[in-house]
Parts: structure tokens; C-alpha cells; sequence
């Protein structure tokens, strides 16, 4: 068996093939993933094509800002794949913020979070932060909303939600910004329109786990 151990990011393991997180409900699996222990402790296999930010490590992002103890707003759910990684990353000191306005979703999300009470479901349509202001200033702002104004709306959260010295995670799906233009075009004009107001400190195209994606890391 190989042995499982920490990466270069604090709360993410891995060994010579695969990422995984420290299981934070022992027995109970999100996605059908694979459960392995190793000692008292019991990891999850993390899935990099299910999961952006996967994808993202997998590509050596060389930061995330998430990690034991933050807390973290996280635009675009889903069903919680993603979600409950970042959970166990962030552990019973973190706590995150997941919100999407997919009500068919949100309903598997709830009961992730039943599960998980490091988790709090936001039913809400992200486009219009202000509607869901009692949501603290959050260490991470994660994006990963297949919408057009993608950009616009990972913005406008971070100058409301993201703090002072905290971190944004973007990621894009080039398709859904314009189908009409090639995937690299679409990234340069992100990043032109991210660095009007943000600072880019990491960049990672995502293929071959995510096709036409990429994945930007920014400080206020």
C-alpha cells in the first residue's frame, strides 16, 4: 500500500498517484469515492476530474489559502463534491459558506451539511451579494459559477466578502463566457479585467482534467 502523507498544502495529503483529505465524518462518503485508511486516520480519495480545484493542485498550484482553521465563501456549490474536501481541509475550526441558487442542488447540500456542521447552505443568486450580507468577511472567496458575467460576479463578491489580506479562487469555463472565441482569448481578456482590480498571483489551465478551463489565484 502506498503511504499517504501530507502535500506542499497544509490539509491536502497525497501519494505517488493521488490527492486526498483527512476525512472529517469517518464512514460516510460524499461522491462514491474511495475511503483508505492508513493508521487511526481515514482519508478520501479526491477526484481532480469532479473537482476544479483538484484539477488545480493536481497542476501545482503553488497556493490556495485554504487550509485548517479558514473560513471560506464558496460561489457555485453544487451538490458539495468540491465542498466537502474543502471541509475537510478547513476542518472543525473552518467553516465555510457554500451557496448556489439551484434549488434541486441545494437540497443535496443540505444534507451535506446536516453532516458536516462545518458547513452552512446559502439558497441564493450570487449575481447580488448584498442579498445575503449576513455572510462575515471570509479568508477565501471560491468561484466556480458557469455563467457569462462570471468575472463580474467573482468581483463584486470579493470587494464585499473577501478580506483585507484574504485570497480569491477563480475558476473559469471558458465556453460559457463566449463559445464564439478561442479558450486562450477568453483568458487573456479575464485576466486583463482581473487585474483592474485584483493582484494575480497564480494562473493554471486546467486539461487535462477540465477541458477549456483555467484556474486564477488573486489578492486584494
Amino acid at each position: 500500500m502506498r503511504e499517504i502523507k501530507e502535500s506542499r498544502l497544509k490539509g491536502v495529503y497525497e501519494d505517488q498517484r493521488s490527492l486526498y483529505t483527512l476525512n472529517l465524518t469517518p464512514g460516510l462518503t460524499v461522491y462514491d469515492e474511495k475511503l483508505v485508511r492508513q493508521g487511526s486516520r481515514e482519508f478520501r480519495e479526491w477526484n481532480p476530474r469532479r473537482s476544479k480545484l483538484g484539477a488545480a493542485i493536481l497542476k501545482k498550484v503553488s497556493q490556495i489559502a485554504i487550509m485548517p482553521g479558514k473560513t471560506v465563501l464558496y460561489l457555485g456549490c453544487s451538490t458539495g463534491t468540491t465542498c466537502s474536501h474543502v471541509s475537510d481541509i478547513i476542518g472543525k475550526e473552518g467553516f465555510l459558506f457554500g451557496l448556489d441558487s439551484s434549488p434541486r442542488v441545494m437540497r443535496e447540500f443540505v444534507f451535506l451539511s446536516e453532516k458536516r456542521k462545518n458547513i452552512a447552505p446559502i439558497l441564493a443568486d450570487a449575481n447580488f451579494p448584498e442579498q445575503y450580507d449576513f455572510v462575515p468577511k471570509v479568508d477565501v472567496v471560491f468561484q466556480d459559477i458557469a455563467q457569462r458575467n462570471q468575472v463580474d460576479i467573482f468581483l463584486k463578491n470579493c470587494a464585499i466578502y473577501l478580506s483585507r489580506t484574504g485570497t480569491g479562487l477563480l475558476a473559469i469555463k471558458a465556453r460559457s463566457i463566449d463559445a464564439t472565441k478561442s479558450p486562450k482569448a477568453i483568458y487573456n481578456e479575464v485576466r486583463a479585467k482581473l487585474e483592474k482590480q485584483m493582484k494575480i498571483v497564480d494562473y493554471r489551465e486546467l486539461q487535462p482534467f477540465e477541458k477549456d478551463h483555467c484556474f486564477f489565484v488573486v489578492k486584494k
